[in-house]
């Protein structure tokens, strides 16, 4: 007892003002909490040095938090959060070259890049962390695995998967409430979930042969940087993460030598100095660690992104080229084409009755939903239900309309989705549809008293145009934090995406799922966060001398913007999924991998640009920026002239809304890893309304290094409101090589 009424926080200190008595800083974090009567053994979590420049997690009362905040070396305090996880084709899609393991004697290769993927731990024995081919583990590893786990022992882990750690302390004190969770997980980094083998296996899998979910998506199974090395950090459970493990997670992986950082969470969206997800990753950029994060899944709502920091890549979700063809037949003669990966006994060619908001209670749209308990048994027994989409998983309506005695579902999107369908493994004959298909199912069911429907399921297709398509379901800019930061960065493959998966859950992770596949098919940012960190292993193989921000700038400007059949990138949230997707959803465009490998010229940016980006922003006073930085001289002194002056492979540009205060200037530098003696020439398209100029318009590089500054000025010759926008491109062409940024424009923010 003692601490009813306690919550953990998380206390940031300025490291500059440590008192020398102190030998560590775990001293110091001890004497703050002896200095409360507050025993450090007991409600100390967790002490950073290393994600953090000096901050410590504790169980503390309001009352110790309000004198925490009145002391001079304490520069905030912040509850703990709990942050959401952002839940075979892509290799050939992505026209990846084929992997094959190096050679013993080779020279490393990629099988030296160590990816940390920051999840709900890791499933040992799935096929997809097989070391067949892989040589020692790098010697600069100081990494390991849990050794007190008695369902992991250390020997699980091997030459692919060289870590393995479990980070519960902030979720063992269960944020407010301090109840107690079962602690058979919570020991130990297995995956009881699923979501953090498919997204570790997703960057560096092995190659698998012969994998599939069920039958569906037959082929070979393969990460990104298949002979990368993985650690995976347990900093996740299936309700989410606390701050507090992700920090701890964070902290661990620095110190271990990780080289990328995967992370498919994130919560709200917190200015800078706050998120604990941005501060551990600027942290670990500081060390040449890559950060990669899902950029939420809360699409298409404008301003719906997350882990917008500029030393992030911030990776949202667009469509593979394969789907899972699935079709219901009506009464009426017409049939509509969804999706689905149902793989029992399927209904044959029989028509069934369909029924549609047959619930207990009339009039209630919880029918419609199929929310739990709400069917009528007597109305649906031996019957097709036609359920909506949204309220509730689309895995547990099918489990309702199973429970209720129904024989098969229609999952129908409404508006909201648009033409966007999800396959699932569902338990029973289910059949996804688009909106448009949903509404004219709809409208059959309520005006035929007898209408039925006859369902089929026609496996797995590739080649599917157009490819891909902006995931409705993908977080949007524009950037609410900064607006003169242009977020998303790139998207990646995130919609039904098959991925190594646990022992513990079956595909639906419903309860009363028995199957055991060992791979599942899943859709989210989660999914494409871990391509792009693949990606950048890939990269990082490639060019182990190449700072984050010059390995972030090269999947940026070698994007795609053009789908698989020549046209720009559609967006699947429109009406139709007709509509041209924009920067806002897809940032520069659709990583490409092999053209990233050469990208010509990089934007690269350097700590000291993003701790004066940092000061820049406001928000963050001097004090809060040493604590985020560790840097004891930054006294914001210099700042940039604009947020959007940052050295950034984007622009986003905001102008007032009167003419007077229309012209706008950014700064960049450009740094050559191409060719000597490359000529580049700016070519900028976009709204005859706005006139932009670059000087100097022409940059010679004399040598591979060199670095050359530019200062583009854009003025609008129209007056904008404060919901226009606008956007277009800034290239630099070679000839060979383009260097591609995307512009934003807005007015009035």
């Amino acid at each position: 007892g003692g601490d009813e009424g306690a919550a953990t926080y998380i206390v940031y200190l300025n490291p500059a003002l440590k008192p020398s008595p102190y030998a560590t800083h775990l001293h110091w974090h001890h004497a703050h909490l002896d200095a409360l009567s507050v025993d450090p053994e007991r409600h100390l979590l967790y002490s950073y040095t290393t994600a953090a420049p000096s901050a410590f997690a504790a169980r503390l009362l309001p009352s110790h938090v309000t004198e925490l905040r009145g002391h001079p070396a304490v520069a905030s305090v912040h509850e703990d959060v709990l942050h959401p996880l952002h839940t075979t084709r892509s290799p050939s899609f992505l026209h990846l070259p084929p992997y094959s393991a190096p050679a013993p004697n080779a020279d490393g290769g990629s099988s030296d890049v160590i990816v940390g993927v920051l999840d709900t731990g890791v499933w040992p024995e799935s096929p997809s962390f097989a070391d067949a081919g892989l040589g020692p583990v790098p010697s600069r590893w100081r990494g390991s695995c849990e050794t007190n786990a008695t369902d992991f022992p250390s020997s699980m882990c091997n030459r692919k998967l060289i870590g393995a750690r479990g980070f519960f302390r902030g979720f063992g004190a269960g944020g407010r409430n301090g109840s107690s969770h079962g602690t058979t997980e919570l020991s130990s980094p297995r995956d009881h979930d699923g979501h953090g083998t498919h997204t570790a296996s997703t960057a560096a899998g092995a190659v698998v042969a012969d994998a599939s979910l069920l039958g569906y998506a037959h082929g070979t199974a393969r990460g990104m940087a298949p002979g990368a090395r993985v650690a995976a950090y347990k900093v996740c459970w299936r309700q989410g993460c606390f701050s507090s493990d992700i920090l701890a997670g964070m902290e661990q992986a620095i110190e271990d030598g990780v080289d990328v950082l995967s992370l498919s969470l994130g919560g709200g969206s917190y200015p800078l100095s706050r998120d604990p997800i941005a501060v551990g990753a600027l942290a670990a950029t500081r060390r040449g660690i890559v950060v990669a994060c899902s950029a939420g899944n809360s699409g298409p709502a404008p301003s719906s992104l997350v882990n917008t920091a500029p030393w992030i890549i911030t990776v949202g979700a667009g469509t593979l080229d394969r789907n899972f063809p699935a079709y219901a037949k009506l009464g009426n003669g017409e049939t509509h084409a969804g999706m689905s990966l149902y793989s029992g006994d399927g209904l044959g060619d029989d028509k069934f009755p369909l029924v549609y908001n047959k619930g207990i209670r009339p009039g209630s749209n919880a029918s419609k939903l199929c929310m739990s308990g709400t069917l009528d048994a007597a109305a649906v027994k031996g019957k097709v239900v036609l359920c909506d989409r949204g309220g509730n998983s689309r895995v547990e309506k099918g489990q309702v309309v199973k429970l209720a005695g129904g024989v098969g579902m229609v999952l129908a999107n409404t508006g909201q989705s648009g033409e966007e369908v999800v396959a699932d493994s569902h338990l029973l004959p289910a059949v996804a549809v688009g909106a448009k298909s949903g509404d004219a199912i709809r409208t059959y069911v309520e005006s035929d008293a007898g209408a039925e429907v006859a369902l089929s399921f026609a496996g797995t297709a590739v080649d599917v145009h157009p490819a891909p398509v902006v995931a409705a379901f993908s977080s949007r800019g524009p950037n609410r934090q900064v607006a003169q930061l242009l977020k998303p960065d790139v998207i990646g493959p995130g919609v039904n995406i098959l991925a190594g998966w646990t022992g513990s859950v079956g595909p639906t992770g419903l309860t009363i799922d028995e199957r055991r596949p060992a791979f599942n098919i899943l859709s989210g940012t989660s999914m494409s966060c871990p391509h792009i960190s693949g990606l950048a292993a890939f990269v990082k193989a490639a060019h182990p001398d190449w700072s984050p921000s010059a390995i972030k700038s090269a999947l940026m400007t070698t994007a795609y913007t053009v789908d698989n059949t020549g046209s720009p990138l559609l967006d699947a949230a429109g009406a139709n999924a007709t509509a041209t997707a924009t920067p806002w959803s897809f940032g520069s465009g659709h990583v490409d991998p092999v053209k990233a490998l050469s990208p010509g010229l990089v934007y690269d940016t350097s700590v000291d640009d993003y701790v004066a980006f940092l000061c820049t922003v406001g928000g963050a006073s001097p004090r809060q920026v040493q604590a985020i930085t560790g840097a004891p001289n930054a006294t914001c002194q210099r700042k940039l002239s604009s947020p959007g002056d940052l050295n950034y492979p984007s622009f986003s540009v905001v102008f007032g809304l009167r003419k007077s205060r229309s012209t706008v200037r950014y700064h960049r530098e450009l740094t050559n890893v191409g060719a000597a003696g490359a000529v580049y020439a700016a070519k900028v398209t976009g709204p005859p309304s706005i006139a932009v100029s670059v000087k100097p318009a022409r940059l010679v590089f004399k040598k591979a290094g060199d670095k050359l500054r530019y200062t583009v000025a854009f003025k609008s010759t129209a007056e904008g409101g404060p919901m226009d926008a606008a956007f277009g491109w800034l290239t630099w062409s070679s000839g060979e090589q383009d260097v591609r940024s995307p512009i934003s424009y807005t007015w009035g923010m």
